[in-house]
């Protein structure tokens, strides 16, 4: 339906548009999230090929470009002549069908899912995404930091890490649960879906919550120590 309509959180009218995080998990095939990229590589997957082209360096996971990526997808799909690209919105279900698929994403139109929610009988069509943090790059004392992936090579890779001490830690924890944060859009509500929450959100939970989680100290080596 875009670019004519666009949801609250959509800014271009690509298809494929990524609005949450660019990366696609871990690309490593004792991994089921890699395992199942890998058997959609085997299948000649258009999305899986189009990644790849517009990936960008992130360790053992697949991270992209996001505008080459729906750039890429959104000229395959109007060159491939089998395929009539319908440029509207779809409001509802479609009736008198016995069978029908319905790949709406995760920012479903809300009349669609109205639709979808009176058919299944349930109204729990939603969830609060949180996003990636940014670092300002100049904020980060490079005598301190280490360049390594998780499980990687030590020196090597392409995250870089920032070691705390104990003190260090419960600081910066502190500091996050009391910072400002970004309020919810008119469109959104805070119902939070426990695999994907905001970094502030861990934090309050505990104060070792961010230890066992993003921020686990596991798989890595301070060059220091």
């Amino acid at each position: 339906m875009r670019p004519s309509l666009k949801t609250p959180a959509h800014t271009t009218g690509l298809l494929a548009e990524l609005v949450c995080s660019n990366s696609f998990k871990s690309l490593s095939v004792s991994s089921p999230t890699g395992r199942l990229k890998a058997d959609l590589s085997l299948m000649d997957s258009l999305i899986m090929r189009e990644a790849l082209n517009c990936s960008v360096p992130a360790g053992k996971a697949l991270a992209v470009d996001r505008i080459k990526l729906g750039e890429a997808v959104t000229a395959a799909i109007e060159g491939e002549v089998n395929i009539n690209l319908v440029r509207k919105e779809a409001r509802g279900v479609p009736e008198g069908y016995d069978s029908v698929i319905l790949a709406t994403g995760p920012l479903t139109s809300a009349s669609m899912a109205a639709s979808i929610g009176k058919l299944i009988g349930g109204d729990q069509l939603y969830f609060y995404d949180a996003i990636a943090p940014i670092v300002e790059a100049g904020s980060i004392d490079m005598n301190i930091a280490f360049v390594q992936d998780r499980y990687g090579q030590e020196g090597r890779g392409d995250y870089l890490n920032l070691p705390m001490n104990r003190e260090e830690y419960e600081l910066f924890v502190k500091a996050l649960i009391q910072a400002d944060a970004v309020e919810p859009a008119e469109f959104e509500r805070k119902y939070y879906f426990e695999g994907c929450l905001p970094v502030e959100e861990i934090a309050s939970r505990g104060a070792d919550s961010l230890a066992f989680g993003p921020l686990k100290p596991v798989g890595l080596t301070d060059p220091a120590t």
